[in-house]
């Protein structure tokens, strides 16, 4: 099955919850057709003041270019939006390239972290998977099955050890091992619990420290599923590490996916990957086009 196709799929929810079809063909919007398509946008938690300005776009385009229909005018205005700042979750030349993969309790995390691990090895580069989720043994269990599914090498430590610790001894290995890729997972935490967050700050540093100017990619992983509430985790997070990208994560159980518009419209971070299931390879690189495509096609 294509990228496309698989994508298409996932957010047939949220097209099913938008109920846009009647009027997407239109090329001249009638009356009461501006507040039906903020009222659409908003029930798929794309956020008011998003679903005002994608409103307010594709409005423009159609005034300006006549040649469009209301889906062209939304699928062009969604492109822009989503593609105003954009990230590769890609070594950019460092090794070894250290990418920090951090989100609340139940993001999925972990299984994503062990795609991830699973695409670079596939493409011949040393990667090593550091466990440091060192509170919940099923983690650990859980990477050390995707380390073995992935091709790639894992360092764990004993349950409970501090995370920061298991962090040093990564970045350790992978500079005696001349490795190429490092994802270190992180215990899933609760954005309002301070003291989970100031572990979190202290795993940062010592990565720092391990390899300098690690974490060069520090991956933000949200659950589709959760709406808004994507938006206060993820606020949070930024105070506590310097966020690089996000993640989207579990976009073919939702009819929310309009909160992805919301999160690259005012969290201004770049969204550069998208999970769509449970398989190994069952995630992409963002595309904002096939995004926007997916939404109103």
């Amino acid at each position: 099955m294509s990228l496309w196709t698989r994508l298409r799929e996932s957010l047939s929810r949220t097209r099913d919850r938008l109920g846009l079809e009647a009027i997407l063909g239109r090329s001249r919007l009638e009356a009461g057709d501006l507040e039906r398509l903020e009222e659409a946008l908003l029930a798929s938690d794309a956020g008011p003041a998003t679903a005002e300005r994608l409103v307010a776009r594709a409005r423009d385009l159609l005034e300006r270019e006549k040649e469009l229909d209301l889906r062209q005018a939304l699928e062009h205005a969604t492109t822009q939006l989503l593609s105003a700042r954009a990230s590769r979750f890609e070594p950019e030349g460092q090794k070894p390239w250290v990418a920090l993969v951090v989100g609340v309790n139940g993001v999925g995390k972990t299984t994503l972290a062990g795609k991830l691990a699973a695409g670079f090895a596939a493409r011949g580069l040393g990667t090593l998977l550091v466990a440091a989720d060192t509170f919940r043994a099923a983690a650990v269990d859980q990477l050390d099955v995707w380390a073995e599914r992935a091709g790639a090498s894992i360092l764990k430590a004993r349950d409970g050890a501090d995370p920061a610790a298991v962090a040093h001894d990564g970045m350790a290995a992978a500079r005696a091992r001349g490795l190429d890729v490092v994802l270190v997972d992180t215990a899933g935490r609760l954005h309002t619990r301070r003291n989970l967050m100031a572990e979190l700050e202290k795993v940062v540093r010592v990565i720092a420290k391990g390899v300098p100017g690690a974490p060069h990619h520090t991956l933000l992983v949200l659950d589709a599923t959760t709406g808004q509430n994507a938006l206060v985790q993820a606020r949070e997070f930024q105070r506590a590490v310097p966020v690089t990208s996000i993640a989207i994560n579990k976009l073919d159980g939702t009819s929310r996916g309009g909160a992805v518009l919301a999160i690259a419209e005012e969290l201004q971070l770049p969204i550069s990957v998208i999970g769509l299931g449970e398989g190994v390879a069952d995630w992409a690189p963002f595309d904002a086009a096939a995004y926007a495509r997916g939404l109103f096609e």
